[in-house]
């Protein structure tokens, strides 16, 4: 029986984050933004208390992209979101599962944040971000690293949110699981990044020898193809191999406009030389359209959600559509990542692939790229999504000796170039470090050099007194 538990503190706290250079996508140029901590007490049956970590970006206009949100309202839902969650994990109070206490908790969270106008994607980030450092909690409780932990579903992980699943094969899909050693980075090119020439895609001290790129799109099919032809020229001398994926942030208006690029790619010669390496199309129109609109015939050229994905039922919604994959994420719920690849392992049998992405919200260096790597090399994600540190320089402003702590405790990840930053061997990211007990981490923030979370005073507290 997986261990139960119940959770007696949560603390919630964040830290600036300068970015070395703008990272442009959708409609929104990001230069800075916070990053969230959670730290939680649990109380393990027959075992005692244990203390847990984790970390992710108050990223602002990609949860809730509304045109009439300012980015900084949108990074107040993300603050409530948090908020909202601790209430609801603190007034549990019996024992039970790391996965119970999740399902238990996760439709009031959406029910709470919908009275307050946030978006049911936005309101799984409280809980993703608890249910991580409860997870990373209970493995230090027993003294077990979380491959080996997930792999007897210590988490007590069930069909109960998914009940096109029965417990017993997610159950044996997670006892299947083998740790990737090896992941490969996928070099984000933002809107706003250079293209051709020193410091364009093809330079090797800007995309640190990455075999996979993934190229956003501003949602413009002329304006796309142009960059698309300029950025398949460029790649095209990289002297290896390579894969890309591109990436609308929901950008495409409707399907006449998705068919339209997806015509040039088809016909453009010019094309060619993304078209031939091209493995998918992320989340290309805004996601109610997107739950409204089969891909028909488009569905031939490979698409997956991610925006859309805001709810347990959403991927077998998606594969109805025609979509073919859904991205992980860890600030979306590593639970529905890994009920989602169960989903892709069960159909892929019967002959059509189906897939789980590894896409990142610009994870950082620590907690935040550690957790979500490890995440996606217990499921099988072979190259994934790593843009933190390109646009961030590497640990930004955490302070010089809790960057060195993580060194010093994972030397396969990081490494010493005037400051500390992410390690990347051949285009790869190492996973041997992870393997120590707790969720993927020997180390956890200096608590005290962190602020308090923000308590949001603008929109959602003003319309909550209405």
């Amino acid at each position: 029986m997986p261990p139960r538990l119940v959770v007696r503190d949560i603390a919630l706290f964040e830290r600036p984050v300068s970015f070395a250079r703008p990272f442009r996508f959708g409609a929104v140029v990001v230069n800075a933004t916070p990053q969230a901590f959670v730290r939680v007490e649990i109380e393990v049956e027959g075992r005692g208390r244990a203390q847990g970590a984790s970390a992710e970006f108050l990223v602002p206009k990609w949860f809730d992209k509304r045109p009439e949100l300012a980015p900084e309202e949108t990074v107040q839902e993300l603050r409530r979101s948090l908020l909202i969650a601790r209430e609801l994990y603190l007034a549990r109070s019996g024992l039970d599962t790391a996965f119970g206490l999740h399902a238990a908790c996760i439709g009031a969270q959406v029910e709470a944040c919908s009275r307050e106008d946030i978006p049911s994607l936005a309101a799984a980030y409280g809980p993703a971000e608890i249910d991580k450092a409860i997870l990373d909690a209970l493995l230090r409780s027993v003294g077990v690293n979380f491959f080996d932990g997930m792999a007897q579903n210590i988490a007590g992980i069930d069909a109960r949110l998914s009940p096109d699943l029965a417990d017993g094969e997610i159950a044996a899909f997670l006892a299947g699981r083998k740790r990737l050693e090896r992941v490969a980075i996928r070099h984000t090119v933002g809107l706003d990044d250079k293209i051709e020439g020193e410091g364009g895609v093809a330079d090797a001290r800007e995309n640190a020898g990455a075999r996979y790129f993934k190229l956003k799109l501003n949602g413009d099919p002329e304006h796309d193809a142009a960059r698309l032809i300029r950025t398949g020229n460029e790649l095209a001398t990289l002297p290896y191999d390579y894969k890309i994926t591109l990436d609308a942030n929901e950008q495409y208006a409707d399907l006449a406009a998705l068919a339209t690029l997806v015509d040039r790619l088809d016909r453009d010669r010019a094309l060619q030389p993304i078209a031939a390496k091209l493995l998918y199309i992320e989340q290309p129109m805004p996601r109610d359209i997107t739950k409204a609109s089969p891909l028909g015939a488009l569905a031939k050229g490979g698409f997956i959600i991610d925006e859309a994905d805001d709810s347990y039922d959403a991927f077998p919604a998606a594969r109805a559509l025609g979509y073919r994959g859904i991205s992980s994420k860890s600030c979306k719920g590593l639970y529905k990542s890994i009920v989602n690849a169960t989903r892709a392992a069960k159909w892929s049998a019967d002959g059509e692939a189906y897939f789980v992405s590894g896409e990142d919200l610009t994870c950082q260096a620590g907690l935040a790229v550690q957790q979500d790597l490890a995440l996606g090399a217990l499921i099988g994600v072979t190259h994934a999504e790593r843009n933190g540190h390109h646009y961030v320089e590497g640990f930004a402003e955490t302070p010089i000796a809790e960057a060195e702590a993580f060194l010093s405790a994972h030397p396969d990840l990081y490494v010493r170039d005037r400051k500390v930053r992410l390690a990347i061997h051949d285009g790869d990211l190492m996973t041997g470090s992870l393997t120590t007990p707790g969720f993927a981490t020997s180390v956890h923030p200096d608590w005290s050099t962190l602020s308090p979370l923000a308590r949001p005073t603008a929109r959602i507290l003003q319309e909550q007194a209405l």
